[in-house]
C-alpha cells in the first residue's frame, strides 16, 4: 500500500484509503521546509521535513513508492524499525540534487471569511477599477494579525470591528509582493468570535488574461471598445479584491458592479435590482444574488456589450448563451448542448445543478479555452460559437466536447472542490471523462469513445513516459508552480485511469459512487481519498488500494506477454509488469501498479475473456476454449492506462489480423501506439514499425488513421533532420493515397460524421507530404474561393490554406493576410493563423514571426502563430532563434501565464540533437520563465530522446525507404 505524508494545518499523515491521524497527532514536532528534489531528473517531492529522529538534515515527505518504507507508523512496528527505514531512504536521498525554490506557507485558518459583500466600478475607458468591500470574518483562535492575498491593489480605508461596531486598530500594513500577500498587525488580540473587515481598493483593468482584464472589440460604428472579464482560477481573484484566495477557503458572495447603462453587467447569480448610480446618470448599480458557499477562483464578473439566445432547460434551469453583437445565432448549437447537458449530469450524478440559471459567455480574448465559474461559463469563441456555413464538422465537436466539460464542473469542482491544488485532477481528470459521457449520449454519431483513445489516454502516455512527469497528484506551494500542472497528466491520464476505473467497477456501481461522493461532500472540499471511500463503498470493491498507485506514482507499466500453447484449447500467458520509460531504461525503484488486466481472443474480440487485476510484478494466465491458431489481444477496446509488448509470434498472429480487419479498430490503433512507443524507447526498430504501417493501407476508420498520420507526423519531425526526409513522404503518399481517392473532396449525402473528418484528415496529412494531385485541387479551389465564385467547405478549408502556402507564393500569403484581416469568425483567423507557418519560403517565415507579435494577432493567438512556424525544421530554428532574441518581449507577455508553457514545449520538443538539447537546457538556466521549469525539462529530455532514436535507426530506415520506393518506381 503506497503512504502519502500530506502536509496541511500541522502534518498529516495519511494512507491511500483513509487518513489515520488527525492534523497534529504524532508528527507535530516536523517543521516545514520548500525544496524541489530531483533523483536522476525526477521531481519527486515539493515537500520536505525535518524529522526528529532522524540525522538527515531535509526529508522528502510525499509518496513512499515501496510498500515497505516508513510502514513502520502504520501496522505499530517499533520505532526502531522506522528509524531504520526513514535512515536507508535518507541515505539514498543524500544523492539528491536539492533545486531551492520559492518559500511558501499556506494562509493560517485562525481567521477565515464567511461572506464577502463586494461592489466593483470598472472603468472600462481608462482600463482602471475600485471597489470597497465588507468580509464577515470567523476568528477561530486569539490572534494579533490578520493574513489574507492581494496583488496589484492599492489598499485604503481598511477598518476591522467586532459585532458592536467596536473597531481595532491597525498598527502596521505588510505587504509581501513575492508571495502575494497582505498582513494587518493588530494593536490587540482579536478574540475568537464573528468580525467584520472594511476596506476600499483600487486596480488596473490589465491586458495579461489573468485576474479582471480588457478584452478588445470593434462596436458596430467601428470604434475600438473594451469589455472588462475575469480569470480567477488558479489565483488571481487576489487581482480583483483582497480576499482569501485558497480553493478550501470557501464563502458566500454578495456583488454589486457600477457599470455604464448601456453595457451587460453580468456574474455568477441572477441580477436582483437595478437602480440608478446617483454621482452619475449614464451609470446604474447591479446588484445580484447571493452565490452559494465557494471558492474565491469561481468567482466571476463579465461587463460589455453582448447579445443572447436562451432556453430553459428541462429541469427548469434558465440557460443563456451570450454572444458578441451581431452573433447570436453562432450560439445557438452551444445553447443546445448546454440545455441538454444539465438535466443530464442531473439524472446521472442524481444531484441537482443548485444555481437558478446557467450563463455561457463568449469572450474575444481569453488564454484557455474556456472557465468554469459557477453559473456564468467563459469561453473563447472559438469553443462556443458555432457558424453553420463556416465552422467545421471538427470545431463542431470541439465545442460539444467543451461544454460539457464546463459544465461538468459545475459538479466536480465548483459544488465539490479539490481541497489544494495538489488535488486538481479532481477538477480537471473528471471533468475530462465525463464530457465523454455527455457528449455520447447527445451525439452518438461522433462515436466520441473511439476518439478518447487517441485525443486523450495517448497523449497522456506519451508525456507519462518521460522521467520528468509528474504524478497526478503533484505537490504543489507558491502559486508559480500551478499553471504547470493544468497538462496532459491532470486532464487525460486523470480521465484515462477514471475510464479504466469505470470500466472495472461497472457503470452502476461507478454512479452509485458518484452520488455518495457528491452529496456526502456539496459544497465542502475534498482529497483524493475521499473520492475512492465513496466509490470502494458504492462497489465494494478496494478501490482505493488499486487506484492510489495509479494518482501518486508517476508513469505507467508496460505488460510483457508471452504465451504456450497446451493442447488443443489452452493457453498459458506469462504476464510481467514493470515501469515503461521512453528512453528504455529500467525503473530503479522497481514501481509497481495493480493494474487491472483484461484478454479477449478472436473468437470474441470485442468482449473480454478474462478479468483479474495484476497484483505483483508477475502472474499465469490460463486461456480456455482458444485453438493454436486463434490470437488475443490484451488490453481489449484500450481501456487500460498500459503499454503492451508482445513477444514476436503473438504480434505477428495480430498484424495478421490487421490485414485482416478481425482485429477491432480501437485494438488495431493500440498495437500501432505500444509499437511506436517501444520503437521511441529502442526496444523495437523503426524499420518494423514502418512495416506495421503497411499494413493500414486498406483501413477505413477515422481513429486508426487518425493514430497512422501522428506516427507520420512524428516521424517527419526526426527525419527532418536526416536525408531521408523525400522519402519519408513518398512513403506517406503511398499509403494514404488510396484511402484520399476513395474518399475525394466531396462529401456524400447523410455521410458519417467519422468519415468527414476522415476526408479531413487524409487531404491535410497528403498536403503535408507535398502531393501534386492534392496540392493542384487545393490550388484550384483556393483561387475559386478568393474570387467569391465558389467557398471552400469549411472541412478542409484548413487544408486547402496550407496546401497553397507549400510552394512559398507571396501571392497567396498576401491573399491569406487579407482573408484574416476581414474574417469576423475567430474559426477562420485560426485556421489561417495555423497555416501561415507552413510556407517553404524563410523571409515570409520570418515576417509571420512578426506579424505573431504585432497588434493584429491577439495574445491568446500569438502562441499559436509561432508554433506553426515551429512545425517545420526551417521554421523551428528561425522561431527558436526569435524567441531568444526577443526573450524580454515574450517574459513581459505571457509571464506567469500557461501560454507560455504550451509556446516552449512547441518550440522546442521537436529538436533531436544532444547539442541543441545543452543549448535550450543553458538558455533557460541563463533565463529563468517562472512556471515552465518542468515543461523545460520534458523538453531536453524529448530532444535526447529524438537524438537517441536517429542515432540508432536513421541508417536502416534510410535503406528501408529507399527500397520501398525503387519498387514502387519499378511498378
Amino acid at each position: 500500500m503506497a503512504i502519502l505524508f500530506y502536509l496541511s494545518r500541522g502534518i498529516r499523515l495519511a494512507l491511500a484509503q483513509n487518513r489515520i491521524l488527525a492534523s497534529g497527532e504524532l508528527l507535530q514536532s516536523f517543521k516545514l521546509y520548500r525544496y524541489r528534489v530531483v533523483v536522476s531528473g525526477l521531481v519527486l517531492s515539493n515537500q520536505l521535513a525535518v524529522c526528529p529522529f532522524t540525522t538527515l538534515a531535509y526529508r522528502p515527505v510525499y509518496l513512499c513508492q515501496r510498500f515497505s518504507q516508513i510502514r513502520g507508523f502504520v501496522t505499530g512496528r517499533s520505532e526502531t524499525k522506522a528509524r531504520s527505514e526513514f535512515e536507508q531512504q535518507g541515505k539514498e536521498e543524500l544523492n539528491c540534487k536539492m533545486l531551492p525554490v520559492k518559500p511558501f506557507e499556506r494562509l493560517p485558518k485562525t481567521v477565515v471569511p464567511v461572506h464577502y459583500d463586494i461592489t466593483i466600478k470598472p472603468d472600462l475607458v481608462k482600463l482602471v477599477f475600485e471597489g470597497h468591500e465588507s468580509v464577515t470574518l470567523k476568528v477561530v483562535e486569539p490572534v494579533d494579525q490578520i493574513i489574507l492575498n492581494s496583488l496589484e491593489l492599492e489598499l485604503e480605508n481598511i477598518r476591522i470591528a467586532d459585532e458592536s461596531g467596536q473597531e481595532t486598530n491597525i498598527s502596521n500594513i505588510v505587504l509581501d509582493v513575492e508571495n502575494e500577500k497582505v498582513t494587518f498587525k493588530l494593536d490587540s488580540m482579536l478574540q475568537p468570535g464573528q468580525y467584520y473587515l472594511k476596506l476600499a481598493f483600487k486596480g488596473a483593468i490589465i491586458d495579461k488574461l489573468k485576474g479582471f482584464y480588457c478584452s478588445k472589440y470593434v462596436s458596430a460604428d467601428g470604434e475600438e471598445r473594451y469589455s472588462g472579464v475575469t480569470q480567477f482560477e488558479p489565483t488571481d481573484a487576489r487581482r480583483a479584491f483582497p480576499c482569501w484566495d485558497e480553493p478550501a477557503v470557501k464563502a458566500t458572495f454578495d456583488i454589486t458592479l457600477v457599470v455604464p447603462k448601456d453595457r451587460v453587467a453580468l456574474c455568477n447569480m441572477p441580477v436582483v435590482s437595478e437602480l440608478p448610480y446617483e454621482a452619475d446618470p449614464n451609470l446604474h448599480v447591479v446588484k445580484f444574488d447571493r452565490t452559494p458557499i465557494m471558492s474565491t477562483y469561481l468567482v466571476a464578473f463579465v461587463v460589455g456589450e453582448f447579445d443572447y439566445v436562451e432556453e430553459r432547460s428541462t429541469d427548469g434551469v434558465l440557460v443563456r448563451v451570450y454572444t458578441p453583437v451581431g452573433k447570436k445565432e453562432q450560439g445557438r448549437f452551444g445553447l443546445y448542448v448546454a440545455a441538454k447537458v444539465l438535466p443530464y449530469y442531473k439524472e446521472y450524478f442524481g444531484v441537482e445543478y443548485p444555481l437558478p440559471k446557467m450563463d455561457l459567455v463568449a469572450v474575444a480574448d481569453f488564454a484557455a479555452g474556456a472557465m468554469e465559474n459557477w453559473g456564468l461559463v467563459t469561453y473563447r469563441e472559438t469553443c462556443l460559437l458555432v457558424d453553420d456555413q463556416n465552422t467545421s464538422t471538427q470545431r463542431r465537436q470541439w465545442v460539444a466536447i467543451v461544454v460539457g466539460h464546463e459544465l461538468a464542473h459545475q459538479w466536480f469542482g465548483n459544488l465539490v472542490t479539490m481541497e489544494w491544488w495538489t488535488h486538481l485532477w479532481l477538477n480537471e481528470g473528471y471533468a475530462t471523462f465525463v464530457e465523454s459521457l455527455c457528449v455520447d449520449h447527445l451525439f452518438p454519431e461522433f462515436k466520441i469513445w473511439t476518439q478518447f483513445v487517441t485525443d486523450t489516454s495517448t497523449p497522456a502516455l506519451d508525456l507519462d513516459s518521460l522521467k520528468n512527469s509528474h504524478p497526478i497528484e503533484v505537490p504543489i506551494g507558491h502559486p508559480d508552480e500551478i499553471d504547470e500542472i493544468f497538462d496532459d497528466i491532470s486532464y487525460h491520464k486523470g480521465a484515462a485511469i477514471i475510464r479504466m476505473l469505470h470500466n472495472y467497477i461497472g457503470d452502476d456501481d461507478f454512479r452509485r459512487g458518484m452520488k455518495l461522493y457528491l452529496t456526502r461532500h456539496k459544497y465542502g472540499n475534498t482529497f483524493t481519498e475521499d473520492l475512492w471511500a465513496a466509490l470502494s463503498e458504492a462497489s465494494s470493491k478496494p478501490v482505493g488500494s488499486i487506484m492510489s498507485g495509479w494518482t501518486k506514482q508517476m508513469g505507467f507499466p508496460v505488460i510483457r506477454v508471452t504465451a504456450r500453447q497446451e493442447g488443443d484449447d489452452k493457453r498459458i500467458l506469462q504476464l510481467s509488469q514493470q515501469r515503461f520509460l521512453a528512453d528504455g531504461t529500467k525503473d530503479e525503484n522497481n514501481t509497481m501498479w495493480m493494474v487491472p488486466i483484461e484478454i479477449a481472443t478472436s473468437r470474441s474480440p470485442t468482449t473480454p475473456s478474462k478479468s483479474f487485476v495484476l497484483e505483483g510484478e508477475t502472474a499465469e494466465v490460463v486461456l480456455d476454449d482458444i485453438r493454436p491458431d486463434d490470437c488475443f489481444q490484451m488490453n481489449p477496446g484500450q481501456v487500460g492506462f498500459y503499454r503492451t509488448c508482445y513477444e514476436p509470434d503473438l504480434l505477428k498472429q495480430l498484424v495478421s489480423a490487421i490485414d485482416h480487419q478481425t482485429l477491432p479498430p480501437l485494438d488495431r490503433l493500440g498495437l500501432l501506439d505500444d509499437l511506436f512507443a517501444l520503437v521511441q524507447a529502442g526496444h523495437s526498430s523503426t524499420v518494423e514499425a514502418l512495416t506495421l504501417l503497411e499494413a493500414f493501407a486498406n483501413e477505413d476508420q477515422y481513429t486508426v488513421w487518425n493514430r497512422v498520420c501522428s506516427a507520420l507526423s512524428k516521424l517527419s519531425h526526426l527525419l527532418a533532420y536526416t536525408e531521408h526526409h523525400e522519402l519519408l513522404k513518398s512513403f506517406g503518399r503511398r499509403l494514404l493515397g488510396g484511402m484520399t481517392r476513395k474518399l475525394g473532396w466531396e462529401s456524400k449525402p447523410d455521410e458519417e460524421h467519422l468519415t468527414k473528418l476522415l476526408r479531413s484528415l487524409l487531404l491535410g496529412r497528403m498536403a503535408m507530404f507535398d502531393d501534386p494531385e492534392v496540392i493542384a485541387e487545393a490550388e484550384r479551389r483556393f483561387d475559386l474561393h478568393i474570387k467569391g465564385q465558389e467557398q471552400v467547405p469549411a472541412d478542409f478549408r484548413s487544408t486547402v490554406y496550407k496546401a497553397v502556402l507549400r510552394t512559398g507564393s507571396r501571392s497567396k500569403y498576401d491573399d491569406l493576410l487579407r482573408i484574416y484581416r476581414e474574417a469576423t469568425l475567430h474559426e477562420e483567423k485560426d485556421r489561417i493563423a495555423s497555416a501561415l507557418g507552413t510556407i517553404k519560403n524563410e523571409e515570409i517565415l520570418k515576417e509571420v514571426l512578426a506579424f505573431a507579435m504585432s497588434n493584429e494577432v491577439r495574445s491568446q493567438d500569438t502562441v499559436f502563430v509561432i508554433s506553426s512556424v515551429a512545425s517545420s525544421k526551417l521554421g523551428r530554428e528561425l522561431a527558436w532563434n526569435y524567441f531568444k532574441d526577443n526573450w524580454d518581449l515574450f517574459n513581459e507577455r505571457f509571464k506567469g501565464a500557461f501560454l507560455l508553457v504550451r509556446l516552449v514545449k512547441s518550440l522546442t520538443e521537436n529538436f533531436a540533437s544532444e547539442e541543441k538539447a545543452i543549448e535550450i537546457d543553458n538558455f533557460f538556466k541563463e533565463h529563468h520563465c517562472v512556471g515552465t521549469e518542468r515543461t523545460v525539462q520534458q523538453s531536453v529530455e524529448s530532444v535526447r530522446l529524438n537524438a537517441a532514436w536517429l542515432g540508432r535507426d536513421a541508417e536502416a530506415v534510410g535503406i528501408y525507404l529507399t527500397s520501398k520506393t525503387n519498387a514502387a518506381v519499378s511498378q
